[in-house]
C-alpha cells in the first residue's frame, strides 16, 4: 500500500486531475510549490530493499522542473546535492522519469537511515525544507 501511495501521489497531482481552466505550470517555482507544500509529508520514502536502505525522490523528481536544487542529508550529517535526471523542456512530458541514467533513490547500508533532511531550492531565490525521522516516511 505504501508504495502505492509513492507513486500515485504524483498522479493525482498532475494536470489532467485538475478542472479545466485550473492547468499550471509545473515547470516553474510558482507552479510547483503550493503542490510541494501539500504533499509535505510524501516528498520521500525510505524502502528496506535486498538487504540495503533506498531512500526514495520519486515524489519530488516529478515536480523536478521547478526546482532548481535537490539537497538531502541523513542522520544530522551535511547536506549532498542529489543527482538527478534532467528536465526534458523540449518533450510533451518534460518531468517525466526515464529511469535510463539515473535512479530515482540512493542507496545506505540496512537501517541505516534515521533522519532525513529535505531542502529545496526554487529559481526565485526561495528555500524549502522538511525533516523526517524513520518511521515516518519508512515503507514495506
Amino acid at each position: 500500500m505504501h508504495l502505492l501511495r509513492l507513486f500515485l501521489i504524483p498522479a493525482l497531482m498532475s494536470p489532467f486531475w485538475a478542472s479545466p481552466g485550473a492547468a499550471q505550470d509545473f515547470s516553474t517555482s510558482s507552479g510547483v510549490k503550493p503542490i510541494l507544500e501539500l504533499i509535505r509529508p510524501q516528498w520521500v520514502a525510505i524502502r528496506p530493499y535486498d538487504g540495503k536502505d533506498h531512500l526514495y525522490f520519486t515524489t519530488l523528481l516529478v515536480y523536478r522542473c521547478g526546482i532548481e536544487k535537490i539537497s538531502f542529508a541523513y542522520n544530522g550529517g551535511g547536506f549532498q546535492p542529489l543527482d538527478h535526471e534532467p528536465c526534458y523542456r523540449d518533450e510533451a512530458n518534460p518531468s517525466a522519469l526515464k529511469v535510463e541514467t539515473h535512479l530515482p533513490y540512493v542507496v545506505a547500508p540496512l537501517e541505516s537511515l534515521q533522519s532525513i533532511d529535505i531542502r529545496l531550492e526554487f529559481d526565485d531565490g526561495s528555500v524549502m525544507a522538511q525533516s523526517y525521522g524513520r518511521g515516518e516516511i519508512q515503507i514495506n
